[in-house]
């Protein structure tokens, strides 16, 4: 089933096939992948990667140089597949919001989940400083941790907040939810990075966004998230595409709109709580990604996940790779991304706004 217009989207006239739009994703993430592998300090082969593939695949021994084999397997190629995995759930997370809470403004900020993992992160550094001696404060995966702990309560809370006398969730409550809790945690943040002193660097830093020193344990906790909330949200797809005619009209078509929409926020709120907490605030990914989507390819969710997956992982891969190779000194990818997706998303509001006018 498909569904048109259901956020405001006004119909377009040529759209791409969802196939041929995947494989121009997927091609495209190919390139930007393999030339970010080949870009940065030390300048290695496109031929010469390839290689260390070959070896590492079947067993042979390494020709590249020692330096530069150490560079791409511990240190460039682990930073990638943690961009690529981070934008897609982001992205994802994004896409289902939207069309959960009839939103299309609807990003993973939205329900409190960035905001909660941004809280979790600077409170571990204030444990930290209070107590030195407490081995897993630590620890380099203590602010994953605890950013991921604080944003999976955050998410349990709006929806405990949420609920009504019936225990239904509705659109409207949980954006309400969000946007108490996330005020909330803003302020106790900044509490935070008052009391942080010396240590404040290290949490606004954290609070941009960054893939620096990212290793194959940072992609791996993405992954471990993103994949059930892939499989969960494709699963829900058809059920998603009819609640974006309404509640009322999708329980009379047999949809059990609880149930569906507990198990997307769960499985995608969790998967955007795992990136947030790797990568650390990367903003507008969740937002400008979907709606580009849907002008390419249309606004089925059946195509409109996966296609925004691949998205939300392209432009977070060439991001990271702008902020390291090509911009003077590394600045956060998430200063990049709201200087350049925000500017976006107006442009595309504005269109909106006059196909609307002229309809």
């Amino acid at each position: 089933m498909t569904v048109d217009n259901h956020i405001g989207t006004p119909p377009a006239k040529r759209r791409l096939s969802p196939w041929l739009a995947g494989m121009f994703l997927c091609l495209a993430l190919v390139v930007v992948a393999s030339a970010s592998l080949a870009s940065g300090y030390l300048d290695i082969g496109v031929a010469d990667i390839a290689g260390l593939f070959r070896s590492k695949a079947i067993g042979s021994p390494v020709l590249l140089d020692e330096a530069a084999a150490v560079t791409i397997w511990e240190v460039r190629l682990p930073r990638i597949l943690t961009a690529l995995v981070c934008g897609a759930a982001l992205a994802l997370s994004g896409a289902v919001f939207q069309g959960l809470l009839l939103n299309p403004l609807a990003d993973p900020y939205t329900l409190g989940v960035s905001s909660g993992a941004a809280f979790g992160a600077s409170g571990t550094v204030i444990l930290g400083l209070l107590f030195p001696g407490a081995a897993l404060f630590a620890e380099p995966w203590a602010m994953t941790l605890g950013a991921f702990a604080a944003a999976s309560l955050t998410l349990a809370a709006v929806i405990l907040l949420a609920q009504d006398a019936d225990r239904r969730l509705s659109p409207t409550n949980l954006i309400l939810a969000g946007v108490i809790l996330s005020a909330i945690l803003s302020a106790a943040i900044s509490f935070v990075k008052y009391l942080a002193g010396d240590q404040v660097e290290s949490i606004v830093f954290w609070l941009l966004g960054s893939f620096q020193a990212r290793t194959w344990a940072d992609a791996g906790v993405i992954i471990v998230f993103f994949i059930p909330a892939l499989f969960v949200s494709l699963w829900s797809a058809v059920d998603l595409n009819i609640m974006t005619m309404g509640a009322r009209a999708a329980e009379t078509l047999g949809v059990n709109t609880k149930r569906v929409r507990l198990s997307l926020l769960a499985a995608v709120s969790l998967a955007a709580a795992a990136a947030v907490s790797v990568s650390g605030v990367i903003g507008f990914v969740g937002l400008i990604v979907p709606h580009l989507v849907r002008i390419l390819a249309g606004p089925d969710h059946r195509s409109l996940l996966p296609l925004s997956a691949l998205g939300g992982a392209l432009l977070l891969s060439l991001a990271d790779m702008a902020v390291r190779s090509w911009l003077p000194g590394e600045i956060p990818v998430g200063v990049l991304t709201a200087l350049l997706a925000g500017p976006a998303f107006l442009v595309i509001f504005r269109k909106r706004m006059a196909g609307r006018d002229n309809g």
